[in-house]
Order: C-alpha cells, then structure tokens, then sequence
C-alpha cells in the first residue's frame, strides 16, 4: 500500500495542532458503497468546496506514560461541549487509520471542533469535520518523521484518510471542483481518494455562487450512513450507479463549453435522483420538508419569469444549495432575502472556492 512504510520518526511529548476544512456540495452525487469494503464508493462524484461553510478542528496530543496498541483516550469537545455521539465516529476512525499511522498508538487526544454551520443537518458537516482532523493528523506526521514530506503527498494521504472517516470528507481536502471515485473518463479518478478535477473548466464555473438555505437545523433522524446501506437491496441500485456515471459523462462536456442551463439541468435531476433513491428505500424516508418544496417550485417559477441562472441542489438532508453566477449575485440575492426568507431559519452566504 503506498501509504504504509517503514522510515525513522522521532515522537514529541506533546503538541497541538489545528486545521480548518471547507464543507462541499456534491453536483453527481455518492449514494451507496460496498458492504464488503470499507468507505468504498459504488459510484464516482463530484464537487465544489464551500468558503464560508467549514470545520476548525484543533487536536491536542500527549504522550502515553505506558505506550501499548491501542489508543487509549479520546476525549471530544464540539463548540465546548462533549460529544459523545462524535467521540464514537472518531473512536472508530482512528481505529481504521492507525494501521496507516501508527504513531498514533503512543498518544492520547483531545479534539476541540466546531462548525460555521448547523451540523449533522444535511451540509456535510461530517465531511468538514473529518476533512479537518486528517489534515491535523497529516500536520503531525509532517512534524515527525525526519525526512521531508511533499505537500502533495500530505495531501493525498489525508484525502485517504478522511475518506475511513466519511467518504465525501475525501473530497474536502481540496479547493474547487474534487473527483472522488473512479470513473473511465477522468484521469487519475479513483476509490481510495479523492483528486482535484484534471480537465477544462469554463470561466462562468469558477465564479460560481452557494446560497445555502437552512430550512431544518435539527439533526437528522435518519443519518447519511443508515442511508447508504439501505442502498445494498435497494431495487433500483443498479441503475442508478450507471445513471450517475452517465451524468459524470455530460457533466466533463458542460465543464468544459460553458453551458450554464444544461449544468442546472443536470445538478437538479442529481439532487432529485438522490431523494428518489432515500424515497424509495426499504425502508423509505423523507429527508425534504414542506418548505424543501416551497422553495424549490418558487426557485422553478422565479427562473421561468426572470431568464436568470439559479438552480438548485440538495445533499442528504432538508436544506437547499441554490448555485448562481457571480454576475448575477446582487439581483438574485435581492430576490432570495424577498421572496424565500420566510421559507427558512437563516440563509448562509457562499461561494464555490
């Protein structure tokens, strides 16, 4: 495996470390992985980082008066509070990367994290926060192994990482537009991380606009991993993997020439492909809210009326990502704060970055 390997480190009695990552918004979207592997995608996806929607994470490290195998505390703090909900997920990660990192069995960890955003809500928050913690790990290792550490490397280790923690953390070690899983026509594309995307893109895609609409801030009952295993005997699988490689296909093509419509096209059919598939699952649930759907047919009215670019996506959760021009921000922004307001609690300003 490249990334195992057996070079001199030298360990320090203690040390803090502290990383922030971006949230992202899927355009093709992941939904379901093999059961019999883990945190492996049974589809390739795409996606824009957030600049205003991240997790900072700071990961205080104190060496073990006994050094054994295991790691034997972790202690979990979100915005000042314990978690013990989180220090399950971390507990399990660190026990997935430990055979990578190895140097993590002589410590024990304090995790000090919180968000810009409404977690467990359905903004990705789980692909921040584990995002935020492989690139503290990745900091650490960087301190202390002898030899230097390219920050390409460093990069693609923690993407590897952050995908044993929450696949589409994988995608947020990176800025712009990330490829996660393979797919024949991207180079380089593959499952165990994530790569920036390697091809054109048109300049109308690198000023894009992300308006999040909070319309639900409680967590969600169902949570995105229950969901993903519902995929396993999901009747219509199948042909919704080919469906999603096919989109992947069209959307390189749009990428490339500009085509602002057909991209909205594209990244709305995605976000209802998903909730067709959280629907129609068994069993089935309903992540949207009765002001999911107002907003989304004002959206589709708005845009008929006004000629406007704005479209829509969702992740897996209630509250919706509404993608526009930058050209078109203070005319569109007006409009949002007029006529969606009231649809949701509060409206998060952002931009693909």
């Amino acid at each position: 495996m490249f990334f195992l390997y057996k070079k001199k480190y030298h360990l320090d009695k203690h040390g803090i470390v502290t990383k922030k990552s971006n949230s992202n918004i899927a355009l093709i979207k992941y939904w379901g992985k093999h059961s019999d592997k883990i945190q492996i995608p049974l589809n390739s996806s795409i996606s824009y980082s957030l600049d205003k929607v991240y997790t900072v994470t700071k990961l205080i490290y104190n060496i073990k008066e006994k050094c054994d195998k295991n790691i034997s505390s972790i202690k979990v703090f979100v915005s000042g509070k314990k978690n013990y909900f989180f220090l399950q997920k971390v507990s399990e990660f660190f026990h997935r990367i430990s055979f990578y990192c190895s140097y993590l069995r002589n410590y024990d960890f304090i995790i000090e994290t919180y968000n810009t955003f409404p977690h467990s809500s359905g903004i990705a928050s789980s692909a921040s926060s584990m995002s935020a913690l492989a690139l503290c790990i990745m900091e650490i290792e960087k301190r202390f192994f002898t030899y230097f550490l390219k920050e390409a490397f460093l990069r693609k280790k923690a993407s590897f990482l952050a995908r044993l923690g929450s696949g589409s953390a994988c995608r947020s070690i990176y800025p712009g537009l990330v490829v996660w899983g393979f797919h024949k026509s991207i180079k380089g594309s593959n499952d165990l991380y994530a790569i920036p995307y390697p091809y054109k893109i048109h300049s109308i895609f690198t000023n894009l606009m992300n308006t999040i609409l909070v319309i639900d801030e409680t967590p969600k009952k169902i949570s995105s991993s229950e969901g993903h295993k519902l995929m396993n005997n999901h009747p219509y699988a199948k042909e919704r993997f080919k469906c999603a490689n096919r989109n992947m296909d069209s959307l390189i093509s749009i990428l490339k020439i500009g085509d602002i419509q057909e991209f909205g096209k594209l990244i709305e059919y995605e976000a209802l492909s998903l909730h067709a598939m959280i629907m129609t699952s068994n069993p089935y649930f309903l992540w949207m809210k009765p002001n999911t759907l107002n907003v989304i047919h004002t959206v589709w009215e708005f845009r008929m009326q006004s000629k406007k670019n704005i479209y829509f996506t969702l992740d897996a959760g209630a509250n919706i990502h509404l993608l526009y021009p930058i050209q078109e921000k203070n005319y569109i922004l007006q409009w949002i704060y007029s006529d969606l307001i009231d649809y949701c609690k509060k409206v998060i300003e952002s931009f693909c970055c």
